[in-house]
């Protein structure tokens, strides 16, 4: 009796031990949570939210196990893009519901704003065109976003590897280009406080099941107070994609985003990329030589095949013009976004057929509309230069290069 006395005395002295430890273990825990939340921005993103009615209710908090057992621990195999800013997974929740985890690199301070700028700007987004964030956990070491899957890839990744096939058409690519305008549109003027988005480009547009336009990354946005027309900023984007003007100055306005837009336009009816190295010294950078040889009339010897096969010589004329209207190097003589939007919408109600017997285009790119007999098409060879990754990638740019290419000829 006596043994069995100390031995139930032991037991629950262990037991005790045993509690006290767990606890302790627990308190540590939710203190580095605690930790990791204030690093993350949590208190700056609550207080940016504040001033937002609703905004936390459209954005849920997930807890680091929701996260966990939604990526199978981030298991490689769930990557489905990485990245500059870190790593994308494929996520399932407790729902069944499919997410796209985007878990970021370890961040210094300067990088944290631009975090909880992002979750700011897409709490109060809300846009068929632009892609969802469904919520954030800000208790692990590096932060977490959770955004709506999008199962289709990115605008790049098709113009650049998908030219054969049937979907692709110029029906479809102008439709995109035509969601996707709007979205920034919707951004520009429409949304509770105008926001810029600063890093369009084809890898930033993604394609949901049905082909249609997301945009992506907001990152490196910025919501402008509606009595500003310009912001003055550090210089942000992607070579290639870059506005000229914003780069030389620091100014930032919504014409830096019909620039850029004006870049991916171009890539839609080349296929090429915006900068390639392999090509000639002319035609490295693709904004600077498409508006060269729309003022020397040889749009077409640089259109995609498939795209003269399937749209009207006017129709492809017309958005060459647009094109070469948003790559304009003076921010002023740029069109806004709603008038990208309105002139594609139009273009795209246009009968793509009703001149199909008159043209032809002759071997140095030009058009001959007067022709009596369909066009054997003028071939352009076409090859994608190099790859990029599918999600956003910021560049430190070197003003010379910059200067270099994107100088008028």
């Amino acid at each position: 009796c006596e043994f069995s006395g100390i031995g139930l005395g032991f037991l629950i002295v262990i037991i005790g031990i045993t509690w006290i430890y767990f606890s302790i273990q627990k308190r540590k825990l939710m203190k580095q949570r605690e930790k990791f939340f204030h690093q993350n921005g949590g208190l700056l993103l609550k207080q940016q939210l504040s001033s937002d009615e609703g905004g936390m209710e459209s954005a849920k908090i997930f807890s680091i196990e929701d996260l966990e057992k939604a990526t199978n621990n981030y298991s490689e195999n769930r990557i489905i893009g990485r990245g500059g800013y870190g790593t994308v997974y494929k996520g399932i929740l407790s729902d069944k519901s499919i997410v796209a985890i985007k878990k970021s690199r370890i961040m210094d301070e300067s990088e944290v704003e631009l975090f909880v700028n992002e979750v700011v700007i897409l709490t109060q987004v809300n846009h068929r065109n632009v892609v969802k964030l469904i919520g954030c956990c800000l208790e692990t070491e590096v932060p977490l976003l959770v955004y709506e899957y999008i199962s289709n890839n990115t605008l790049y990744y098709h113009i650049h590897n998908s030219r054969g096939m049937p979907w692709f058409s110029w029906e479809n690519r102008l439709r995109i280009a035509t969601e996707a305008a709007g979205a920034l549109a919707y951004l520009h003027s429409s949304a509770g406080m105008p926001v810029i988005h600063r890093d369009v480009k084809s890898p930033n547009i993604l394609l949901d099941e049905f082909y249609t336009a997301k945009i992506a990354d907001f990152g490196a946005s910025r919501l402008v107070p509606i009595d500003q027309t310009r912001v003055t900023t550090l210089v942000q984007g992607t070579l290639g994609y870059l506005d000229p003007e914003y780069f030389r100055t620091g100014q930032l306005t919504e014409k830096s985003d019909v620039y850029s837009f004006g870049v991916v336009l171009a890539e839609l009816l080349t296929g090429r990329t915006p900068l390639s190295a392999e090509k000639s010294e002319e035609e490295t950078n693709l904004a600077n030589y498409f508006v060269l040889l729309v003022n020397e009339n040889r749009l077409f010897q640089i259109i995609e095949p498939r795209i003269l096969r399937e749209g009207s010589l006017e129709q492809i004329s017309a958005v060459g013009e647009t094109v070469k209207r948003c790559l304009e190097l003076k921010g002023e003589e740029r069109p806004t976004m709603k008038e990208v939007t309105m002139e594609l919408e139009r273009l795209r109600k246009y009968n793509p057929h009703s001149n199909k017997q008159e043209k032809i285009i002759t071997p140095d790119g030009n058009m001959d509309s007067k022709g009596e007999q369909q066009a054997d098409l003028y071939p352009v060879p076409i090859t994608p230069e190099f790859s990029t990754g599918e999600y956003s990638v910021q560049f430190n740019l070197d003003s010379q290069l910059f200067h270099a290419i994107n100088d008028p000829r």
